[in-house]
């Protein structure tokens, strides 16, 4: 009996049996003996003819050998089937006793569960796999302690700008840059694997620090003390900072952990927002635009508060006395010449901006203080206004190349 067409299923099990025939029988003889003689011994359920066809039990396979007028061999019976059922079946190859003419012996010899096989071979193949993959990516033991070196040694302090100051090695080529104080906060912050860190290393702020603020985005992290503040606030007036970080009240960068280094970096604000606590809103464009319109050759000073209101309103050659006499003074607008007089005073009473129309050369500006030249924002103004003027009278030339479309319409 053939079932070369039958599609079977995937066995679950392996019955495999042991024979002997007293006789010379082949292959088919036994197979047609176990059909045969399994037949109508239940019902179609459990009917070889019909689980065969259905692929429930796969094709059996049959080893045999010739001795001495007999044939020996095995039977394996691929099965499809629960275990009860597949039991049965075993017991009904079991029961064959004749093949052919012969009398014959069948007796079960075990039967493998094909899931765990295949099972245990995944497991096999897989123990093989890693131990292969092992053998050939392991690291040699100088390969680990290079990595595990290189990764507990922090990056080394460089000199960095004409002025020699202690920075992290990836100051230059980095897009950000993070101000600290001295040399240890350098360290530290190298210490948690940052390294475009740079310190300012004194009160006064490098140029070199002012060169970079302008290149790259600056954040400044500085001690939670008295001196944090004051560097800060030489920072602020000083450099173009974008965002400010502090070590918590009482505490300095250098002695941070690297959670609390990287917590305090987390928590930096805008620069802008501290730099209006310390000194009050930076002037607005569009009321310094009009004041420096405003008093063009009116040789007069406007002194705004804190607020930007207007307080007074003076002749050039009263500023110096007015600003003995003020206080509260927060900016200057005036219709003539920056002396080192008016910066002196401008110092003594806090003020934080001074607009003229040029400054004397050689006076020294003191920190805090920001000058803004009057003659650059009338330019920068008439600029905009010629631009202003040119757009709107390409628009009206548009306009009037346009065709009526109500005209057109009719």
């Amino acid at each position: 009996m053939t079932h070369a067409h039958v599609k079977e299923l995937p066995p679950k099990y392996k019955v495999k049996f042991r024979f002997e025939v007293e006789g010379v029988v082949e292959r088919h003889d036994i197979i047609g003996a176990i059909f045969g003689q399994s037949e109508g011994l239940f019902g179609p359920d459990l009917d070889l003819s019909e689980l065969a066809k259905t692929g429930r039990i796969g094709r059996i396979d049959v080893s045999l050998k010739h001795e001495n007028g007999k044939t020996v061999g095995t039977i394996v019976v691929p099965s499809a089937l629960d275990r009860v059922t597949t039991a049965v079946i075993a017991a009904m190859v079991e029961a064959v006793d004749r093949v052919g003419p012969y009398r014959a012996h069948v007796e079960l010899e075990d039967i493998a569960d094909v899931r765990e096989e295949r099972r245990s071979w995944v497991i096999r193949r897989a123990k093989e796999i890693l131990r292969r993959w092992t053998l050939a990516k392991m690291p040699t033991t100088t390969e680990v302690m290079r990595e595990v070196a290189e990764a507990l040694t922090p990056a080394r302090v460089i000199r960095f700008g004409p002025e020699g100051l202690p920075a992290g090695p990836d100051v230059g080529k980095s897009k950000e840059i993070i101000i600290v104080e001295g040399r240890a906060d350098v360290v530290n912050l190298l210490k948690c694997g940052i390294t475009n860190a740079i310190a300012m290393e004194g009160i006064k702020v490098p140029e070199t620090i002012v060169r970079l603020c302008e290149q790259k985005e600056a954040t400044a992290f500085l001690d939670g003390d008295h001196m944090g503040e004051v560097l800060l606030k030489e920072l602020l007036s000083t450099a173009r900072i974008k965002y400010v970080a502090r070590a918590p009240k009482g505490r300095e960068v250098e002695e941070l952990t690297p959670k609390e280094v990287l917590e305090a970096l987390a928590k930096r604000v805008p620069a802008e927002e501290v730099r209006r606590e310390l000194f009050g809103p930076e002037l607005d464009p569009s009321l310094l635009a009009r004041l420096a319109r405003e008093l063009h050759e009116t040789f007069e000073a406007v002194m705004l508060d804190a607020e930007l209101n207007e307080v007074a309103r003076v002749p050039v050659h009263d500023v110096y006395q007015k600003l003995k006499e003020l206080d509260g003074i927060y900016a200057i607008v005036f219709d003539g010449i920056i002396t080192q007089r008016i910066l002196d005073i401008a110092r003594e009473k806090g003020i934080r901006f001074i607009a003229g129309e040029r400054l004397v050369k050689g006076v020294k500006v003191p920190k805090g203080i920001k000058i803004i030249r009057l003659p650059e924002i009338r330019a920068k103004l008439g600029v905009e206004e010629e631009e202003e003027k040119e757009t709107e009278a390409a628009e009206e030339t548009e306009a009037q190349a346009e065709p009526n479309s109500t005209e057109e319409g009719h």
